[in-house]
């Protein structure tokens, strides 16, 4: 039987480790989350954000605009926030309405409150190995392999998906650590065989159970990104049942990866804020 790697105890440990830190603090950290209209997944996510930010005591800023407003409007808040001292990170929530411009809109947020490790700046900065404000996602997966003590240098690593919040910043992630990086997409032949030569196979596509026992090595680390939902149940990219009997340690949806980005972030607004006071100093 493999082992589950539990995201939920380890972020618990991690929201403590930062609620002692900011009981020190005179000024207390500040997290600005901007959202654009009402949708359902997002209001669900922010909400986890902000009970994050209660349990640590960080305050939490919500600013709401309707999908009728102008970009304009959103870019005048954004650089508002970049120049406001009180305000130590600031993240887009994501989807937006079909309307913004996404990847515009981000590279508007200052890089040192970039809390989501987003902007262009902060990407660029890990295939630099620089430091920098890094993507909460990918960061969560990395600090998940740390804990359970994997060691990455000359491993195999196969990341299907290649999206901007997960894939793209994980292969300079892992490539930082001497992995040997595959990546594989949409437009990838013959999937399996990419992924049956992962010692280290991470997930990232959104698509329920695409990866079956065959097409995963014997004793392989499985991290399932994958979030779906189905008649009110939530599924990851990787057939659970079937693949933590070959695995040797596998992160289960939900339960794995997904508490680890919301710690992550609270991570970041600690990490921007401190060096934002050591610049202030």
């Amino acid at each position: 039987m493999s082992k589950i790697i539990d995201g939920k105890k380890i972020r618990n440990e991690i929201i403590e480790e930062l609620k002692k830190e900011v009981k020190h603090y005179m000024i207390k950290p500040c997290l600005a989350v901007i959202q654009i209209g009402e949708d359902e997944a997002s209001n669900t996510y922010i909400r986890a954000k902000e009970k994050a930010c209660d349990e640590i005591g960080i305050y939490f800023k919500h600013i709401k605009f309707n999908e009728t407003s102008k970009e304009i409007e959103i870019i005048n808040k954004i650089l508002e926030l970049n120049s406001d001292e009180y305000v130590h990170g600031i993240l887009l929530q994501l989807p937006l309405p079909e309307k913004f411009n996404a990847e515009k809109l981000i590279n508007y947020i200052a890089r040192n409150k970039d809390v989501d490790g987003l902007t262009d700046i902060n990407i660029g900065k890990i295939f630099n190995n620089k430091q920098g404000l890094v993507s909460c996602t990918p960061q969560g997966i990395m600090r998940l392999l740390e804990e359970e003590k994997i060691d990455l240098e000359g491993k195999n690593v196969t990341i299907v998906g290649r999206s901007k919040l997960v894939g793209k910043p994980l292969i300079g992630l892992m490539l930082n650590k001497n992995a040997t990086v595959t990546i594989c997409h949409s437009k990838t032949e013959n999937l399996s065989k990419f992924t049956k030569t992962a010692d280290i196979l991470v997930v990232a596509v959104g698509k329920k159970h695409l990866i079956k026992e065959n097409m995963v090595k014997e004793d392989a680390i499985v991290i399932d990104v994958g979030i779906n939902k189905e008649d009110g149940k939530l599924y990851g990219d990787v057939d659970f049942d079937k693949v933590k009997t070959k695995a040797k340690k596998i992160t289960p949806v939900p339960g794995g990866v997904g508490p680890m980005t919301v710690a992550m972030l609270m991570t970041n607004v600690i990490a921007a804020y401190q060096r934002q006071q050591k610049k202030s100093q």
